[in-house]
């Protein structure tokens, strides 16, 4: 049996392990181990699973994962969240729709510090639709706008998705941090474009909210102090050069700790949850990329992805072509694989068919960001729906599945966009880089 097939094999059992539900890590690793003893014998199959552990981990792109996700988990019990709905209430307010439009500049900025779009959709879901309901917003508006807002904490940095891609496809954690703030700002625009159109059609499911003047309006949103404080001296910080992702990460972590205790709204007790929180998270992703990046060398041994490439030129696909059957593909893998899995199973195998295509790593790397994000709100898996549906026990799963449906317009209009002007994404790295 040849090499090429043998990576075959092991990426369809990949793919059929995670549909029976195996965790993706576990997953990654059986496929791994028994394809590469099927390549090369046990003993060096064992081998290598033995050593990637140690040299992955030994690295230093690693560690920037643990010290945002405890900036993230610092920030989300030190109240900030809650202050930055404020605030973007106040910003928005005197429109139609403005909880609605608060909850997506939220999401944006609350994912500009967590990273997580998970975290993002479960604490503006304890925070926005309560809201939303008090003053009677329809629910489909007010769940879809959280839900959908929720995937911006994946592509607007510091994004965990975004690191875990530059590990996997050894590119600069900074230049794809730069790459993604621009389509993320473009994409909470188009957002809150959805919600003002909602309005206008439908302007019975937005209610009319109490206008905030003046130095009240002001006051408000000055709340939004600590996470401008906390994005300009970590983000900022990689962008004009004075940090490195690594230790912008450790600085947000410590500021984050810092600001709490100052304000009195961090407790010794909320911290050590914050900690635990990021040790078990932080665990169960790095399992999840030592075990893909076993994989990954296993189909470099393969020749899978050069095979694909090799076919593809055979075959005449223009570059577009390819890219597009590629967009197709992950969106009909994101109804049933979660976004991490999908990252971790695909990109060995497809960037580098995508660089013989002439396509900047950096620009697919936030291409399939945006792509992914799609299947964090489409059913069956949808899992910002689910940990939407947790806070919110008594609402329906069709509620849910219907009010995502015009916010995916906006994730479509942004693929278009990067599609056209690939320069949204490169721009700002190559500026900066």
């Amino acid at each position: 049996m040849s090499p090429e097939i043998i990576g075959l094999i092991s990426v369809v059992g990949l793919i059929a392990l995670v549909l029976l539900r195996i965790p993706v890590g576990v997953a990654m690793g059986v496929a791994g181990l028994v394809g590469y003893a099927g390549l090369d014998g046990w003993h060096r199959a064992l081998n290598r699973l033995g050593n990637t552990p140690f040299e992955l981990s030994n690295g230093y792109s690693l560690t920037v994962v643990p010290l945002f996700l405890l900036m993230g988990a610092v920030a989300a019990r030190s109240g900030m969240s809650r202050d930055l709905f404020r605030a973007a209430n106040a910003l928005f307010t005197g429109r139609r729709g403005t909880l609605a439009m608060a909850s997506i500049g939220a999401c944006a900025g609350f994912g500009a510090v967590s990273g997580s779009s998970l975290a993002t959709a479960a604490t503006m879901s304890r925070i926005a639709i309560p809201e939303m309901q008090r003053y009677g917003y329809h629910d489909r508006l007010s769940t879809g706008a959280v839900a959908s807002g929720g995937t911006l904490g994946i592509l607007i940095p510091p994004s965990v998705i975004l690191i875990v891609y530059a590990i996997i496809a050894q590119t600069p954690v900074e230049e794809l941090f730069a790459a993604g703030l621009i389509p993320g700002l473009v994409l909470a625009f188009l957002h809150i474009v959805v919600v003002w159109l909602i309005c206008r059609l439908r302007p019975d499911w937005a209610p009319p909210t109490p206008r905030i003047r003046g130095l009240a309006r002001l006051a408000e949103v000055a709340r939004m102090w600590e996470m401008l404080v906390l994005f300009l001296v970590s983000i900022g910080g990689i962008y004009i050069g004075l940090f490195s992702p690594t230790e912008a990460a450790s600085i947000g972590a410590a500021l984050a700790i810092a600001l709490g205790f100052a304000t009195g709204r961090l407790t010794p007790k909320g911290a050590m949850e914050a900690v635990v929180e990021t040790v078990r998270t932080a665990a169960m992703l790095f399992f999840i990329v030592i075990m893909a990046y076993y994989f990954a060398y296993f189909l470099v041994l393969t020749r899978l992805p050069q095979g694909l490439v090799e076919w593809v030129q055979e075959m005449g696909f223009s570059a577009m072509i390819v890219i597009l059957l590629l967009i197709g593909f992950y969106l009909i893998l994101g109804c049933f694989l979660d976004a991490l899995g999908m990252i971790l199973i695909t990109v060995p195998v497809f960037l580098p068919l995508v660089i013989a295509l002439g396509f900047d790593p950096i620009w697919f790397g936030v291409l399939v960001v945006v792509v992914v994000e799609v299947g964090l709100i489409t059913p069956p898996v949808g899992m910002n729906l689910f940990v939407i549906r947790a806070q919110q026990p008594d609402m329906p799963l069709a509620t849910l599945y219907r009010g995502i449906v015009p916010f995916l317009g906006a994730d479509a209009a942004l693929i278009v966009l990067l599609l056209l002007f690939p320069a949204l994404a490169t721009w700002l790295p190559g500026l900066l880089f």
